[in-house]
């Protein structure tokens, strides 16, 4: 048999053997080729294939687009905020230049959850002029007086809470009582008239002759009325402060006259 004939039959072998298993020896190498590519990159190919077809039946902003999106809102955020606190400033002003002598804008700079309606914490102290027994009030009226200090900070016993005790009197007649806090926003004032005149919506100020207190700082308005109250009359006051969302306050120095 010569040479060319044994190449012929080889080569008539080989293209048998191809025809009938090329194609499943081929697909066998390709799906192993593919499950090692996907085993050493750990899918992320596949992961990142199907994000991109699926993103593009999906209509809407990319992830550079939502980035920027998230930024602008935080950006919005923070200016209603500064606007918001710079208005809250303004307020403070405006309050304080109703008053003669010197004053001390101070912030509110610790509440516990217990004692919401009874004490705050002040971000000024003694270095600032701070002493215990001082006033302090905000816009709407009186907040309460200083009972603690330290170099820079102070302690305020809230008009609010219930240990709590201002002297007052209905602006439009000078009747007076002395207002005790219910550790929320209104109070109960008791008259030592056992006829006051008083109706709701009459407006209570510091008393001139109480010890702790200057005289003439707003408090309250008169919500209910009971006559019959014994052993004296009262009336339900509600603080016109806004004590639930203190932010700012103003300290008034004051001797107590105890």
């Amino acid at each position: 048999m010569s040479t060319q004939t044994v190449e012929a039959e080889l080569m008539f072998t080989v293209r048998r053997w191809w025809d009938r298993y090329g194609p499943k020896f081929f697909v066998t190498g390709l799906v192993l080729a593919v499950a090692l590519f996907l085993r050493q990159t750990q899918g992320a190919f596949v992961s990142e294939l199907y994000y991109q077809v699926v993103q593009s039946f999906q209509p809407g902003p990319t992830p550079q687009e939502r980035w920027a999106d998230a930024r602008v809102s935080e950006l919005e955020t923070k200016l209603v905020d500064l606007e918001q606190q710079n208005q809250k400033l303004q307020e403070l002003l405006d309050y304080t230049e109703t008053y003669q002598g010197e004053l001390i804008a101070a912030p509110v700079i610790g509440r516990s959850v217990d004692h919401w309606w009874k004490q705050v914490t002040l971000g000024r102290g003694s270095t600032s002029g701070i002493k215990t027994g001082y006033v302090v009030s905000s816009p709407g009226g009186l907040v309460g007086r200083v009972i603690k200090v330290t170099p820079n900070t102070s302690r305020v016993l809230l008009a609010s809470d219930p240990t709590s005790k201002v002297g007052g009197k209905i602006a439009r007649n000078n009747f007076m009582g002395y207002i005790r806090g219910e550790g929320s926003d209104t109070a109960v004032m008791e008259f030592f008239d056992k006829v006051p005149d008083v109706k709701p919506g009459d407006k209570i100020v510091t008393s001139p002759v109480s010890y702790l207190f200057p005289a003439g700082i707003p408090i309250g308005t008169v919500e209910t009325v009971d006559l019959e109250k014994s052993p004296a009359p009262e009336v339900v006051v509600k603080f016109t402060a806004p004590f639930d969302y203190l932010e700012w306050v103003v300290v008034h120095p004051f001797e107590s006259r105890l």
